[in-house]
């Protein structure tokens, strides 16, 4: 296969219809539409974290099922984007259905603004794009007068408040009109706006809307066949869904739709055949395995589509964190922020490899992520920074799962959220007093201001000589008045940690030797060993030789969160 010309990878490209129509790799995902026809569910939420094939997955719904027309009324014929895919050999019953509906698609996803005006205005302009698409329905007589000036209204951004709210229910009424059939109604990256909203300060303003815009087009409307809505979380019903008995809800954790989102290990494996990369299968599973939906192993599938379009082109020889860089990850960041103690030690666990319990609950709100530490790891679960391993129930019929980080993808992000918040936590930290004790040799003093640190940090080498080393690089960096050098990559012949000041004739250099012990008890002996290497490698005689006056030597040793300082006499 490799001197045959391949599909391209569409990288980015949402629309199914452009990836069929320009022979695009497409992971047939069609079983998916024929799941949806045969279900009783009037409403169908699907939760999934993002960039897993959501957004996709409607628009082949749309392009499958949607009566498709011109401006001017001409229907638009997608048939033969399904041949040879999987849903063509299901049969006439659920072939039949094929480009039968009015389908109303609505992404959400651009209502990510700084302040509730500015969203809400992309909101209606999303629902003026969507009048558009189906300006047909202004010619001929199947909608009266006022329904026109309607439209028109809505179409042109000239619409109220009330109007807007409304928008999705009217429009499904004009398009029965139109069709004599229902309306599928699509709705993509639902609790987008939320979630903005909720981090920008104008949550219940958005809340307000979004569920009045549900409420109209899914609760109180006759002219509804069936809608599928999408987003990262369950917001409860409380919140958004109010009163909505016909919502049907596929999450990560209970899906009747384990394989429609994500990879498989057959998909993953095909894909890399066919793109000559089978050799790379250890790799790629290591790096972006890990999730499981029921039974289903599941692959992150923009970060496998991102590393074959690289590798394939050798643009790279090695697995990259591409997931990690489409977005903010401010989730991780509040959680290893807001840590508590126990927190601390759970964060810990997972970077070591190990599993945390925890109890879960789907129905949270953005407003609820503060009230407990627990609702942090709900929305850490949920979207996708961590797998579940097990579940039970307790005898009150609570839901308890046990989690691990899922790849090495996920842990990267984890170990660059720690790091970010170590480093901003030190710039906020007066750091003067553990200067001072250095620069005294108050022992005592730098032991103490060490701990407290120490105690307060997240280790994700699990205690390993790097932690220990990057811990007292980001102590010391920008400390004030010394340039230090970290040398842990550097071979032997040279302390782990040197701070000098620039000024020589009156200046100062501060060695520090880093030893690991295996105990409490052995940490004073590790110490020694420490003061002992310092002598014996000669460290501090370049740094008289170059003409400072005061050289003091300190060693270091570290058992878990505690540390021991000595100096030379």
């Amino acid at each position: 296969m490799s001197d045959t010309v391949k599909k391209k990878i569409a990288i980015g490209v949402e629309d199914f219809k452009e990836i069929i129509d320009k022979d695009g790799y497409f992971v047939d995902k069609t079983l998916m539409i024929k799941k949806l026809i045969e279900s009783q569910a009037k409403v169908t939420l699907f939760t999934r974290p993002r960039r897993f094939g959501k957004t996709l997955n409607q628009f082949m719904i749309r392009r499958f099922l949607e009566d498709e027309r011109t401006r001017s009324g001409e229907r638009i014929d997608n048939g033969h984007l399904f041949d040879g895919l999987k849903i063509a050999e299901c049969g006439e019953e659920i072939l039949s259905h094929r480009q039968q509906y009015p389908v109303i698609f609505l992404s959400l996803k651009s209502a990510k603004q700084p302040n509730f005006q500015e969203a809400y205005k992309k909101l209606c302009g999303e629902i003026a794009g969507e009048f558009r698409r189906h300006q047909y329905l202004l010619e001929g007589n199947s909608l009266a007068d006022d329904q026109k000036n309607i439209f028109q209204k809505i179409m042109t951004e000239q619409a109220d408040y009330g109007e807007y709210n409304d928008a999705l229910k009217f429009l499904s009424e004009c398009l029965w009109q139109y069709h004599g059939k229902n309306t599928i109604i699509l709705i993509d990256e639902y609790d987008v706006p939320l979630e903005n909203a909720y981090f920008e300060g104008f949550y219940d303003k958005m809340i307000k809307f979004i569920r009045s815009l549900f409420e109209s087009a899914l609760k109180t409307n006759p002219y509804l066949e069936k809608s599928v809505i999408t987003g990262c979380l369950r917001i409860s019903k409380e919140s958004i869904f109010t009163g909505l008995n016909n919502l049907e809800t596929d999450s990560v954790l209970h899906t009747r739709f384990g394989n429609s989102f994500g990879f498989t290990q057959e998909e993953v494996e095909g894909l890399l055949a066919y793109y000559d990369l089978s050799e790379q299968l250890e790799e790629v599973k290591k790096w972006y395995d890990g999730y499981l939906f029921n039974d289903f192993e599941i692959y992150n599938p923009w970060s496998i589509l991102k590393y074959v379009n690289d590798r394939k082109d050798h643009v790279t020889e090695f697995a990259l964190p591409y997931w990690s860089n489409t977005s903010s990850n401010s989730i991780v960041r509040e959680m290893v922020g807001e840590a508590d103690e126990m927190a601390k030690a759970d964060l810990e666990t997972l970077m070591a490899g190990g599993t945390i319990e925890k109890q879960v609950h789907e129905d949270i709100t953005y407003g609820d992520i503060h009230q407990t530490q627990d609702n942090l790891w709900n929305f850490l679960f949920f979207t996708g920074y961590l797998k579940k391993m097990g579940e039970w129930t307790d005898a009150e019929g609570d839901i308890h799962l046990k989690m691990a980080i899922p790849n090495m993808e996920i842990k990267k992000i984890y170990r660059e959220s720690i790091t970010d918040w170590f480093e901003q936590r030190m710039k906020e930290t007066d750091r003067s007093p553990l200067k001072h004790a250095l620069e005294t040799g108050d022992c005592e003093a730098a032991e103490d201001f060490i701990n407290h640190q120490l105690a307060d940090t997240i280790s994700y080498y699990d205690y390993a000589e790097n932690f220990y080393h990057g811990f007292m690089a980001g102590l010391l960096v920008n400390i004030g008045g010394y340039r230090v050098k970290s040398n842990r990559e550097s071979g032997n012949g040279r302390p782990d940690i040197v701070m000098q000041t620039v000024q020589i004739r009156k200046g100062r250099v501060i060695i520090l030797e880093l030893k690991i012990a295996g105990s409490i008890a052995e940490m004073d002996a590790a110490c020694d060993r420490g003061l002992a290497q310092i002598e014996e490698q000669h460290y501090a005689e370049p740094f008289t030789t170059e003409g400072y006056p005061e050289v003091k030597k300190y060693a270091l040793s570290f058992c878990k969160k505690e540390c021991m300082v000595k100096k030379s006499e």
